[in-house]
């Protein structure tokens, strides 16, 4: 097993991040959803490896085979482990790929640490640019939404887990493209995560402005949303990143619910090869 050491010690000890490494070529950085791991990539590591790139696929502190601290799960905090990892492996020319939550540590990212290391960025399903209900984005979501979260994973946080598996595909609707054995491995990692860090995470992707950080995108970015998705709605997210990122290209997938990367694996990895590509 594989890991890096951070070295931000703002929250006390350094914490060491498992990834996994495969392939040759220009590098492609993979940053997981909540409250997965660097496992939801399987359907597409093997495709961009073949396709004659270098795949790194980490997981957030709190999460997977990481450590998991007590604290450290802002973005800033977040945004420095990926400058870790990409210091540490000593890459350039870098793609960062962040898949919902992930898709935060990009933005933060580029805002925070710029594209000297980074040639493109891909943000899918992704909660940026700001998902709160405030006077300025009044298309956001009411803060008791994120509240409630919270409130369910405190009193069971299994049963949450399960049900946010079923709105995380949108199951009722994609039977046909997802199995139930494939949403109980999804609950299962999620259940092997830090329950400290699924709830601090809830205020992070939650609370979170991004849009600054979008301003700062200077490289070609790849954003894909579903325009079905009921965990983050593409009408605050994948659309108004559009708006505000100038170099993007934008695709919907019909009828893809937030977890498109598996019910909708064949038309995303289409679309993700052709930018990496490109």
């Amino acid at each position: 097993m594989s890991y890096i050491e951070t070295k931000n010690e703002e929250h006390g000890s350094k914490v060491k991040l498992f990834y996994e490494d495969h392939g040759e070529g220009q590098p492609v950085i993979l940053i997981h959803g909540w409250p997965l791991s660097h496992k939801m990539w399987e359907y597409q590591v093997e495709k961009i490896v073949d396709a004659g790139f270098r795949c790194i696929s980490y997981d957030r502190r709190g999460f997977g085979d990481s450590d998991k601290p007590w604290e450290g799960y802002d973005y800033d905090t977040l945004a420095s482990d990926l400058n870790d990892i990409i210091t540490a492996l000593g890459l350039s020319n870098t793609i960062i790929i962040g898949f919902s939550m992930g898709g935060g540590e990009v933005a933060r990212f580029i805002g925070k640490y710029g594209t000297a290391n980074v040639s493109k960025a891909a943000l899918i399903s992704a909660v940026p640019p700001f998902m709160l209900k405030t006077d300025d984005n009044p298309d956001g979501l009411d803060k008791e939404v994120f509240e409630g979260f919270k409130e369910e994973i405190r009193k069971d946080r299994a049963g949450f887990l399960a049900g946010f598996g079923d709105k995380f595909y949108n199951y009722d609707k994609n039977k046909d493209r997802v199995s139930k054995d494939q949403k109980h491995f999804d609950w299962s990692i999620a259940c092997r995560a830090s329950s400290k860090a699924t709830l601090d995470c809830v205020d992070s992707f939650g609370l979170t402005d991004f849009r600054e950080d979008l301003k700062n995108f200077d490289v070609p970015t790849l954003i894909v949303h579903g325009d079905d998705d009921e965990i983050v709605p593409i009408d605050i997210a994948g659309k108004k990143s559009k708006d505000l990122i100038k170099d993007n290209t934008f695709e919907i997938i019909e009828g893809a619910p937030h977890g498109l990367i598996m019910t909708h694996k064949k038309e995303f990895n289409e679309i993700l090869l052709r930018f990496l590509k490109k």
